[in-house]
């Protein structure tokens, strides 16, 4: 077991995988809070130890962005109030770090640990309207810079998530025709994604250098949107 007595980050145990399947069949709150000490020393407890250690690993890197374990994990609790979905628990758990430690600014590195499927993500996820267009904007006025950063990412194995496209070029962007960013500006979000196994995820060091060497590989694509959006 990691325990909540713990100084610095060890991994997430198999304990915390355990955890996580079970609350996945017992969505109710009698259980949960019968069990509650598994999830906090389990779960809550090592990602707080891994947000704060990241702290010290991108600072070396010189990466902008902040590791502040109060403000970065996300609640267990599921937010149901305009949801069809009623179940009050989610079955995983995530933090998130953006340039000033808000978890939803624009501009993130994101931890997703779940049994179903780790995964690590980075970049400008769903962001307003008025984000995005200066998004798009500066894609346009820097179409090779842009270009570049998204070869980079290929290089390493990453590409955006697609799933959510608008079908033509957005308005005010019908002009463009580079080949090379095109079908980006139809993205509504730029957003990568890697797996990590749950054997990584149980070693700290480990774990520490992907999301590290992860964070590396997508701030490019970060700074050219924070410049974006300043």
């Amino acid at each position: 077991m990691t325990g909540s007595t713990q100084k610095g980050f060890h991994g997430f145990s198999a304990e915390g995988f355990a955890f996580l399947k079970e609350l996945d069949a017992h969505q109710d709150r009698a259980w949960f809070e019968a069990n509650k000490a598994m999830y906090e020393n389990e779960l809550r407890v090592p990602m707080a130890a891994l947000v704060a250690s990241l702290g010290l690993a991108l600072s070396v890197e010189g990466l902008d962005l902040a590791c502040d374990p109060k403000r970065a994990i996300f609640r267990i609790h599921r937010d149901v109030r305009f949801s069809k979905d009623k179940r009050p628990y989610k079955t995983h758990i995530g933090a998130s770090m953006t340039r000033d430690g808000e978890k939803l600014a624009a501009g993130l590195l994101y931890i997703h640990v779940d049994p179903k499927g780790s995964f690590l993500g980075g970049g400008f996820y769903q962001p307003e309207p008025p984000i995005l267009q200066k998004l798009r904007t500066r894609i346009t006025a820097r179409p090779a810079e842009f270009a570049a950063i998204v070869a980079g990412l290929g290089r390493v194995g990453l590409a955006f998530d697609d799933e959510d496209t608008l079908k033509r070029t957005p308005r005010g962007f019908e002009a463009v025709d580079d080949a090379r960013i095109l079908p980006l500006l139809r993205l509504k979000g730029f957003v990568v994604r890697r797996p990590v196994s749950a054997k990584t995820l149980g070693d700290g060091d480990a774990t520490i250098a992907e999301i590290t060497s992860f964070a590396r590989q997508i701030h490019p694509l970060l700074r050219f949107g924070w410049t974006a959006i300043a």
